[in-house]
């Protein structure tokens, strides 16, 4: 978790801290954990943070810094970012994506109906999606994610909705996890989910089209299966990649002999 401890934002449904830095930040610490973390012997790594409204940079430059870093250090090593929305500032989601994380996760949390008294009013359903298009469109080959929160009092036809409007901007990767009260100051729970029933959106956001969707309680929008899954695909298109690179140049090879003969 980057960025320190406390966020700029109180959304009703988050134990996090809320408060103001003040612009306190670790300068050095993209390099401190972008080392720590290269050392590590780790195939893939979560990188998220709090909300930073207080830097003029909302904490994108921290986020690519740190990707930056580890993939100098550890190529191999899948990076996978969860950011705040930045308030789908163009420059500030560039910034992070050409810094090249395999994957860019940003949550909507909820249907667009109760985004106002789940989450923060600086966030908003129709920002968390132009943060997910814009990555795409600066980068499609970047392997897009977010995740919902159910029990907030989500019908049917809104979940539907939701699924639609992420497919509809190539959103890769889905999770969908029971809400739990962190504690009485914040938002009751209006339903718990039965395991058939998050089976059942499970199958359905397959059917629409997502690689991938983990679906429980206590799945998180960084739920490991996920990533075992989008681990996999990316390393066959890396091997795929590497597969073209020696047959262009076995060809280029076979054409030079040939030349010489």
């Amino acid at each position: 978790m980057l960025l320190g401890e406390v966020c700029t934002r109180g959304c009703r449904f988050c134990a996090v801290k809320t408060g103001n830095p003040k612009g306190q930040l670790d300068r050095d610490e993209p390099d401190k954990v972008g080392f720590a973390i290269s050392q590590m012997k780790l195939k893939y790594v979560v990188l998220t943070s709090v909300d930073r409204d207080d830097l003029e940079d909302e904490g994108a430059d921290h986020f690519a810094r740190t990707v930056e870093v580890i993939k100098s250090l550890a190529p191999e090593m899948i990076v996978e970012v969860l950011t705040p929305d930045f308030h789908a500032r163009p420059e500030l989601v560039t910034r992070v994506v050409q810094a090249k994380p395999d994957v860019f996760g940003h949550n909507v949390e909820t249907v667009k109906r109760l985004q106002r008294p789940v989450r923060d009013p600086r966030a908003s359903y129709q920002q968390s999606l132009d943060v997910l298009r814009l990555v795409k469109k600066i980068d499609p080959s970047c392997y897009t994610k977010s995740s919902l929160m159910l029990g907030l009092g989500e019908e049917k036809d809104e979940l539907l909705q939701t699924l639609g409007d992420l497919r509809a901007i190539g959103c890769d990767v889905v999770t969908f996890g029971q809400y739990l009260r962190p504690q009485p100051r914040h938002l009751k729970v209006q339903k718990f989910y039965t395991p058939q029933e998050f089976e059942y959106w499970k199958k359905l956001a397959e059917d629409m089209g997502f690689l991938y969707v983990a679906s429980g309680p206590l799945v998180r929008s960084s739920y490991r299966a996920g990533e075992f899954f989008i681990k996999g695909v990316i390393e066959r298109n890396r091997n795929q990649k590497r597969n073209q690179t020696v047959n262009r140049e076995r060809v280029l090879i076979n054409k030079h002999l040939s030349t010489m003969e």
